[in-house]
């Protein structure tokens, strides 16, 4: 018996009546069902989003040939309003590279949630400029990859290297599991739309070695962790994901990391999550999240 198949439809256009309509009707034309339904039109834009989780009505119809269907009758419709859509299947683990330096926290996160089924994503690669996280990997059975820098050239070189990944295993995100490397522009245009990074969140905002000794040096009351995605522009790029904790002064230190480390790991994993989903979709310099 064939196992029951769900596709997920995300997709962009510029707002204007009619839209939920045509896709609709190109569902049913198709012999598909809606189960989920999810839209947003950002007055600020202009855009609409729309994000749609959709069954086969019959099962008579084979899924290659539902999915056949479904394309052909979304097609006039996309054309109609200039649409980028992306057409998945629900549940597909999304191929992910890591990347990675001292920290350990982030990519133990998730690797267990990954291996406990609750992360769509398989790994094929942890790339790191450190050895820290060796151990880390091997114990989850993923492979993993060390090259030092120690300079431009070491850093050109591990970064054709991840271009070489991305290309070889048909590397759909990479995540920056607290790798404390700044991307090139050229890698960060190679990668747009497909690359997070997790990093704290202050108020005020530290930077530079100990922020969280910084952090407790200034008294600080709430501290958190934001998961955004990479550009040019260093720890800019549209925002997917921001949590926050309150302490006060009786947090030392070491508890003010620790506390930090479980917020950025819960936000990243949050994020990729969402990301492998198809739950994530840019309106400009900012996200749309259908949750």
């Amino acid at each position: 018996m064939e196992t029951t198949t769900e596709w997920v439809l995300t997709l962009s256009c510029v707002d204007g009546p009619g839209i939920v309509h045509a896709i609709s009707g190109a569902i049913v034309a198709a012999g598909g069902n809606i189960a989920e339904s999810q839209q947003f039109a950002s007055g600020s834009t202009g855009s609409f989003f729309m994000r749609l989780q959709v069954e086969r009505a019959d099962d008579s119809i084979d899924a290659a040939g539902f999915e056949q269907r479904f394309t052909s009758e979304l097609a006039p419709v996309t054309e109609r309003y200039g649409m980028s859509w992306r057409l998945d299947t629900v549940g597909r683990p999304v191929r992910t590279l890591i990347l990675a330096s001292t920290a350990t926290h982030c990519v133990n996160d998730l690797l267990y949630h990954q291996r406990s089924g609750q992360l769509p994503v398989e790994v094929p690669l942890i790339l790191s400029n450190h050895e820290t996280v060796r151990d880390l990997a091997d114990f989850y059975g993923v492979p993993f990859e060390h090259r030092s820098i120690s300079g431009a050239e070491d850093k050109a070189a591990f970064e054709a290297r991840v271009l070489e990944v991305v290309e070889e295993e048909r590397i759909e995100l990479v995540v920056l599991a607290r790798y404390m490397q700044i991307l090139s522009p050229e890698l960060c245009a190679a990668l747009a739309g497909r690359a997070i990074n997790i990093h704290h969140s202050f108020l005020p905002g530290f930077k530079g070695a100990n922020p969280y000794r910084q952090a407790h040096a200034r008294g600080v009351k709430l501290i958190g962790a934001t998961a955004h995605f990479v550009t040019t522009d260093l720890d800019e790029g549209p925002i997917i994901e921001q949590n926050v904790a309150r302490v006060d002064h009786a947090y030392s230190p070491t508890q003010l990391m620790q506390l930090g480390q479980d917020e950025e790991a819960q936000t990243l994993r949050r994020a990729v999550t969402w990301f492998a989903e198809n739950r994530i979709l840019v309106d400009g310099d900012r996200t749309i999240i259908f949750r």
